[in-house]
């Protein structure tokens, strides 16, 4: 609509030009070459809008029938502004094509439409006796009608590479919004996955020592208490598995409570002395890194389980001055420290990767995971970079509302 209007006020002003002339056409003997000058540069100047319209109107052959039109528009009229008459109006074609130009080509193209326009006014004008004020004002009128073109262009231009940016910042917000979805959902598959296996992984070993009982020694009292125990544990690894959503919906884990609790179920559950103890500084840490290292914790106690039954467990949190260590310590006899040795390379049968599957966790963190025999002991030792205190106080966690057991 915005193209039409434009048009349409094109051919209005060309057709008041061309009254003008009619009406105030050259009258003098010597003025006769005026006449027929103003009759053919009005026809080059009609032939050159109709060229323009074409154009616009076939965008292939805009690119290179644009600025011939232009040029052969300014050129007609520049040359009828040095003729005497009404005919000299159409110089006003000259700035509209400067305009044009200057609003639709690149620079040397523009450039040289402006130059048609001029050129004709400043070699027929002195031949014809053209006065200063046709020689200079005509030509600076071309000049300054090309550089609001520029002007135009320019905003036009800023206008498409910020509509460009914009659609790109948006592209850029969805893929975010994306991949942050994504991230929450392997976030809270990987928490879910460690619970179950912690608990499932303790599980079985209840329900392979209550085999043991009835088979080896055909003890049902004994295997009822281990089965009953069992079933504790299995209500207890749902509770578990409650509050590691109800931990990943508020965000936040007191990982110092959270080991403690650790610690005096399995002491309880395996009936072998477990000790805790905490040192340094007491920092706050970011709920991913508080949860890595309480899974780790739960692993390396799983595994202590299963491959040093029986044999006494120290943990022990320490905080330093750029990092936190957890450390788990396990006392091994030598079977136990062979047998753990080869359970250490293979992944977990409860479905986790063991030893990999903490080492990843802890590298998405920039920490490390060390674990090996030393002397009769297999140590476990995981570190994390304390955050700055500007991220430690963004992360500070909130301790969160006790979860209900019975909820589901």
């Amino acid at each position: 609509m915005t193209t039409r209007a434009y048009w349409l006020i094109r051919y209005s002003g060309f057709v008041v030009v061309g009254i003008m002339a009619l009406i105030n056409p050259p009258h003098q003997p010597h003025q006769q070459f005026d006449r027929v000058t103003q009759i053919a540069c009005f026809s080059a100047a009609g032939l050159a809008l109709l060229a323009w319209l074409l154009v616009d109107e076939l965008p292939r052959y805009r690119s290179r029938g644009l600025p011939i039109a232009l040029g052969v528009l300014a050129a007609a009229a520049g040359l009828a502004g040095v003729t005497a008459g009404g005919g000299q109006s159409l110089v006003a074609f000259a700035a509209v094509a400067a305009v044009a130009a200057g609003a639709e080509l690149e620079w040397p193209a523009a450039a040289a439409v402006a130059a048609a326009g001029i050129l004709p006014i400043w070699i027929v004008g002195p031949l014809v006796g053209s006065n200063l004020g046709t020689l200079a004002g005509y030509p600076l009128l071309i000049v300054a009608t090309l550089s609001l073109g520029r002007n135009r262009r320019f905003y036009r231009v800023q206008a498409e590479q910020s509509a460009a940016l914009l659609a790109q910042y948006e592209r850029l917000r969805a893929e975010q919004r994306r991949a942050d979805v994504l991230d929450e959902r392997s976030r809270i598959a990987r928490e879910i996955h460690d619970v179950l296996a912690h608990s499932l992984g303790a599980l079985g070993i209840q329900i392979q020592a209550a085999k043991a009982v009835l088979t080896d020694h055909q003890d049902i009292d004994r295997a009822v208490e281990v089965l009953a125990t069992a079933q504790r544990m299995a209500a207890e690894g749902l509770t578990e598995t409650r509050r590691a959503v109800h931990a990943l919906r508020v965000d936040t884990l007191p990982l110092g409570a959270e080991l403690g609790a650790l610690v005096d179920t399995h002491r309880q559950r395996y009936h072998v002395p477990v000790n805790f103890e905490t040192s340094g500084a007491v920092a706050p840490l970011p709920p991913d890194a508080s949860l890595a290292l309480l899974r780790t914790a739960q692993e390396a106690l799983v595994n202590g389980a299963k491959h040093a039954s029986g044999e006494p467990i120290a943990v022990s949190l320490d905080y330093g001055a750029g990092d936190v260590r957890l450390t788990v310590v396990n006392q091994l006899n030598e079977a136990q420290l062979s047998q753990t040795r080869v359970a250490a390379q293979e992944p977990s049968s409860v479905g986790g990767y063991g030893l990999t599957g903490m080492r990843e966790r802890l590298r998405l963190l920039n920490g490390t995971l060390l674990a090996g025999p030393r002397d009769e002991e297999w140590v476990v030792t995981a570190e994390l970079p304390l955050p700055s205190r500007g991220m430690a106080a963004e992360s500070a966690p909130v301790t969160p509302a006790a979860p209900d057991p019975t909820a589901r």
